[in-house]
């Protein structure tokens, strides 16, 4: 199993490093399949839009709710997330150098969204790389049976890591 991970400190820049790794990837020519997260900042509240494009092309997808300015809790749109798994999913099965996903997050942790993606990644020694946060850690180390390992948050050290799983595979 060849799962990594990455967990970087400020809001919104795991996002940012996966999407741009994946970007240097593509350019490279590697096959990915999986989900990058955009974030749009909106004027009007505190909150940001949540957004993800499926690797490598598209479509990208809304996978936040605006609940309103008083509701609290969590606003993922379940449909819309699933929606985004499916179409990894089925990226996944045309073949892939490497499936990156922007977060094992809470759906996840209780065994929905991307987990059957990441399991079929690894089942099939497809390198797999994951935004993580520490809310949902101890389920993702459960998940992963304490084999994944850490890749420090810095596009240099991701470019290095990601690399050494997908050359030999784009070489094949």
């Amino acid at each position: 199993m060849n799962i990594a991970y990455v967990m970087a400190e400020g809001r919104g820049d795991t996002d940012l490093l996966l999407a741009d790794l994946a970007d240097r990837l593509i350019a490279g020519g590697a096959r990915l399949c999986g989900t990058v997260q955009i974030n749009t900042d909106r004027p009007d509240t505190h909150r940001c839009d949540m957004d993800v494009r499926v690797l490598p092309d598209g479509p990208t997808l809304r996978i936040s709710q605006n609940l309103g300015a008083a509701a609290r809790g969590c606003r993922l749109d379940p449909t819309a997330l699933e929606t985004a798994v499916a179409r990894a999913e089925v990226r996944l099965a045309q073949g892939a150098d490497m499936l990156i996903i922007n977060k094992f997050g809470k759906h996840e942790a209780e065994g929905r969204g991307f987990r059957g993606a990441i399991a079929e990644a690894a089942a099939r020694g497809i390198p797999v790389l994951v935004g993580l946060n520490s809310l949902n850690a101890e389920a993702f180390h459960a998940f992963t049976a304490g084999l994944a390992v850490q890749i420090p948050a810095d596009i240099s050290e991701l470019m290095i890591w990601a690399l050494a799983e997908v050359e030999p595979r784009v070489a094949a």
